[in-house]
């Protein structure tokens, strides 16, 4: 009965996978009105399910009296998992609680997608506009052509236009020398959904909060927060907040000393006073040049973005024996951009299908994501192959120049192809067993992004885009030069969205007149964030915390860093980067089992131990007494 339960609705998840992956990468006002339409219809339907207590007093039976069948492993956390989806859906709740539950789902459900609909809109569609190319002054030339070419797809030919994507506004925070229009882009990108028009998302984040914390007042929890982390590897937020509050300060203490470096920096300029959150990309890469002779644009150069997906296949293929076969014909494409691929382990059988759809557009969401048409299943027995996607706004080709990329789209890439390989390799035999913790999922696609500047790595993928020449030595030793710095920058503002995300979601009360961004601006002058940082999203843009999946979440991609660090370091200890003792342990230890197993297991399986916090702590540049991880398996950081 929970098999068959698991397996129905296939068609339903078929047409779901298709729809879900083109509403999100290659959008249109015909997909959004049928995501109005169909949001609330499937909010409904999961209701229907998860509340239906008919439905749930079978469950309830099996579970009560599972010693009576036996079960293996997989069967047994399937049981577990469908039991506690209909608890936490609400199956215990009464009546009157489950009329307002659902209510409630399906006021979300409305909110949720008007709030990624308006943050797709003003992302795609907010411009700033240089009216001369003398305002450009820095921008390196093929950014200026896009600009030049943007311009006139808007109807402004002969300006210069930057929209909210990042590969189009990020190049202008960085090199543009004109203060005036980084603020502008500045504050444009950064105020997202933040303008008081119809596309402003203050009243819907603020509603969104109201909502999730009287479904979980109305569950029994006393906030959203501890709703959702009893079930995952972090248990309550008192861990979470030890973690995040640990490195708080060593890396405020580490963006000090990069401000101090911007100042000499705008000095340099003749510019007095104190820099300003525009100031910050610029002249960190000033400062980055004068400390390292360090010039991303030439490291681009050797970035070509077809050579580093052929890189991403060199280390798959090292480590896990993989190839990549090319459908250029009988694979459709959603999108001329995109590429479809055969999957080929190495008995030569094709364990995946892959798409990779690399370029901004417009109707496609912002960041980048792994998604997929199809997930990895049974039929029978026979396993069926997963339909994997990764999705990304990486720079475009511009002029004569090829598609270059900075270093930290190259990274992006690597992590997102980690989380391909966890879908390529996942080998459940049901839905309800598929996905780990959220907060261990970021494992395998950080980890990933440890091979993408190894020396060993560089020389296989990063030639010159004109002469071929592979990257010369002295450019690789600059990359690892300034690996570390940079961080008290990244780390702040990641840690500044983690925290917003938690403070959010702590709440045990939601004030009536509460302005979120107030919120936000209180709640980190009051941690002493520099005045220089915003965190890396506002609430009116934050779509992994109010938008979606990850709410009470956001600190999971630290969390996994505390992972992914000492679990490279298994591999460093062996002298040997492809170790394939190490990578064959990780894949079946991480990477084949899905959920059956919890996360720390899972990790203590590979590693032999519980995490140490030490690897992250090399990785970032931060200076702390290290520590393990904190949840229940492991010490206690008190």
């Amino acid at each position: 009965m929970i098999a068959a339960l698991d397996q129905c609705g296939e068609l339903l998840s078929k047409a779901r996978g298709v729809y879900s992956t083109l509403s999100s990468s290659n959008s249109n006002d015909e997909f959004q009105a049928l995501a109005k339409e169909m949001s609330p219809l499937s909010s409904a339907h999961s209701d229907f399910i998860n509340l239906n207590p008919d439905l749930f007093k079978k469950v309830k039976y099996v579970y009560d009296n599972q010693g009576k069948w036996n079960l293996n492993a997989e069967q047994k956390k399937l049981l577990e998992s469908t039991y506690k989806r209909f608890v936490n859906s609400g199956a215990l709740l009464n009546e009157d609680q489950k009329k307002r539950m659902m209510e409630i789902n399906a006021e979300m459900s409305k909110l949720s997608l008007q709030f990624s609909q308006n943050l797709m809109h003003d992302t795609n569609n907010s411009y700033v506009i240089a009216d001369t190319k003398a305002e450009l002054e820095g921008l390196p030339e093929a950014n200026v052509q896009q600009a030049a070419e943007l311009a006139k797809k808007i109807g402004k030919p002969g300006k210069y236009a930057f929209n909210m994507q990042r590969p189009s506004c990020n190049p202008v925070l960085q090199y543009c020398k004109n203060r005036e229009l980084r603020k502008k882009v500045y504050l444009m990108y950064n105020d997202r959904c933040n303008h008081n028009d119809q596309y402003d998302n203050k009243a819907i984040a603020k509603r969104i909060i109201e909502l999730r914390l009287e479904r979980a007042q109305i569950m029994g929890k006393k906030n959203y927060a501890e709703m959702q982390l009893e079930s995952r590897m972090a248990e309550n937020q008192e861990n979470v907040y030890d973690l995040l509050n640990q490195l708080w300060d060593p890396a405020v203490e580490k963006a000090k000393e990069e401000i101090a470096d911007i100042k000499a920096e705008m000095k340099k300029d003749g510019i007095k006073g104190e820099p300003q959150r525009w100031d910050y990309m610029y002249y960190l890469s000033k400062a980055k040049e004068a400390k390292f002779a360090y010039d991303e644009s030439k490291i681009s150069e050797y970035l070509e973005i077809n050579n580093v997906q052929q890189g991403i296949f060199y280390v798959a293929n090292r480590l896990y024996g993989l190839s990549f076969n090319e459908r250029t014909e009988d694979y459709p494409v959603y999108d001329s951009t995109a590429k479809s691929w055969d999957v080929i382990d190495k008995d030569g059988n094709v364990i995946a299908i892959f798409y990779s759809d690399y370029f901004p557009r417009d109707g496609k969401g912002a960041g980048a994501w792994c998604g997929g048409f199809r997930s990895q299943s049974y039929d029978g027995a026979q396993r069926v192959q997963p339909i994997v996607t990764n999705v990304c706004n990486m720079s475009l080709p511009s002029g004569d120049k090829p598609a270059l990329q900075t270093p930290d789209n190259v990274e992006t890439m690597f992590h997102e192809f980690g989380h391909a390989l966890h879908s390529f390799f996942r080998n459940v035999h049901y839905n309800g067993t598929a996905r780990t913790e959220q907060d261990f999922v970021e494992l395998p696609s950080q980890i990933n992004e440890h091979w993408a500047f190894e020396p060993e790595v560089l020389k296989v993928y990063a030639k010159h885009y004109k002469t071929g020449e592979i990257i010369p030595q002295e450019l690789v030793d600059k990359i690892d030069a300034v690996g570390k710095y940079g961080q008290g920058f990244a780390t702040v503002e990641y840690l500044a969205a983690s925290l917003v995300d938690m403070d959010l979601h702590a709440l045990t009360t939601v004030d009536k007149k509460m302005d979120v961004m107030d919120f936000q601006d209180k709640v980190l002058k009051a941690r002493g964030i520099p005045q220089q940082i915003l965190p890396r999203y506002s609430v009116t843009n934050f779509s992994h915390s109010i938008g979606g999946g990850y709410s009470a979440g956001y600190y999971s991609y630290i969390w996994s860093e505390v992972l992914d660090c000492d679990a490279y370091q298994a591999f460093k200890e062996t002298g040997d980067i492809f170790n394939q003792e190490v990578a064959q342990r990780f894949k079946q230890s991480v990477l084949v089992p899905g959920s059956i197993n919890k996360g720390m297991d899972m990790y203590k399986a590979f590693r032999g131990r519980e995490p140490k916090i030490d690897g992250l702590l090399e990785n970032r540049g931060l200076t702390i007494k290290p520590q393990a991880v904190k949840t229940k398996d492991v010490e206690k950081r008190k």
